[in-house]
């Protein structure tokens, strides 16, 4: 058993991520892990990193997981429940990010257009971030 750690290091410092990076997370444990036959109900991208959707949520899923592996007791449990197994069915869904890829080629996703609001449409004390006049 390793023994306790003693030493006085500030808590910032001791408590790193066990993977240094979204993209060795991605890799070396969310791929081998959570494997899924591909095709029809679920869709990978081996360039997922192509895919703005995707970075989001396995960036929320890693972060998520790096905090939860660190509770203890229920920690990753919880970490299944209110996270992947959320997550998984939209990232690897059949209309996810994913959806026009498959496994051996990724098709840029069609994004779509945006027309700018006409000047004065919305009237600019809607929303929370409006400007106040003094």
């Amino acid at each position: 058993m390793p023994a306790a750690d003693t030493s006085t290091a500030p808590a910032d410092q001791k408590l790193k991520p066990l993977y240094p990076s979204l993209s060795s997370w991605v890799s070396t444990h969310f791929v081998p892990m959570y494997r899924r036959t591909l095709g029809g109900e679920f869709r990978w991208c081996a360039q997922w990193w192509h895919h703005g959707e995707a970075i989001s949520r396995l960036t929320a899923l890693w972060y998520a997981w790096e905090a939860m592996r660190l509770q203890g007791a229920t920690g990753m449990a919880l970490w299944y429940r209110d996270h992947l197994d959320h997550q998984l069915p939209v990232l690897l869904g059949p209309r996810g990010p994913f959806y026009q890829c498959t496994e051996n080629e990724h098709l840029t996703p069609h994004e779509a257009r945006v027309d700018p609001a006409p000047a004065g449409w919305l009237a600019p004390d809607q929303g929370p971030f409006a400007a106040t006049e003094a």
